[in-house]
């Protein structure tokens, strides 16, 4: 059996341009114009993931599948490859938020880490968001503070259109001709984060929005 070799985000991209494809099959379009269809959804997929090697891309491959059904077994099948968020234990994450002394932990028994591709929780009492996630091979963690909009936008991490919260950190980041100085970040995300990690389709913002918060 090959080896896990697919991330959330990307199945998540993966069934994305599968939803694609199926809305292009109810529109009636001529046999080469959906096959265009499918090897474009095909391209991009391996786009998506670039290190895939030849069996792999054989199992992404989408020109046999043809009905509803058979994209459906096709997503089961996937997941049989989907490589689970690392786990991470409690005092893992104490260590990685030292000067939060009363640190808020999140369940970790009732946490899908199939279905994840950041771990995030709130600490209502502080109105904090905690942020891990592993960053060039290695687990990283930054707290903001957050505040709840009761609105919906676009999430800056998956894209998605839902309920969204305004959160800001403060970068580590300083200038050594001002010791004084900081830079605050702020975002809009989803504000289910598990709902977030449903739809979120490229790191790319992501690990930006990490690296800069941790002055990488």
């Amino acid at each position: 059996m090959t080896e896990r070799f697919i991330k959330n985000e990307q199945l998540n991209f993966i069934k994305q341009q599968i939803s694609l494809i199926k809305d292009s099959t109810k529109k009636n379009l001529p046999t080469t114009v959906l096959a265009a269809v499918v090897d474009s959804a095909t391209a991009k997929i391996l786009g998506h993931i670039p290190n895939a090697s030849f069996d792999q891309q054989e199992i992404l491959d989408l020109s046999r599948l043809k009905t509803d059904a058979e994209y459906e077994q096709y997503i089961q099948r996937l997941s049989a490859f989907l490589l689970p968020f690392p786990k991470i234990t409690e005092q893992q994450l104490k260590i990685m938020f030292p000067k939060n002394k009363k640190l808020k932990l999140p369940d970790l028994s009732k946490i899908d880490h199939s279905q994840l591709t950041y771990l995030s929780w709130n600490d209502l009492r502080s109105n904090k968001k905690f942020i891990v996630y592993e960053l060039d091979g290695r687990m990283a963690g930054i707290e903001c503070k957050f505040t709840p909009t009761n609105k919906s936008n676009i999430c800056s991490f998956c894209n998605g259109y839902g309920q969204v919260d305004y959160f800001s950190t403060v970068t580590k980041a300083k200038q050594s001709k001002n010791p004084d100085y900081y830079k605050a970040i702020g975002n809009l995300i989803c504000a289910d984060s598990s709902e977030c990690n449903k739809k979120i389709t490229s790191v790319e913002y992501l690990t930006t929005f990490l690296k800069d918060s941790l002055g990488i």
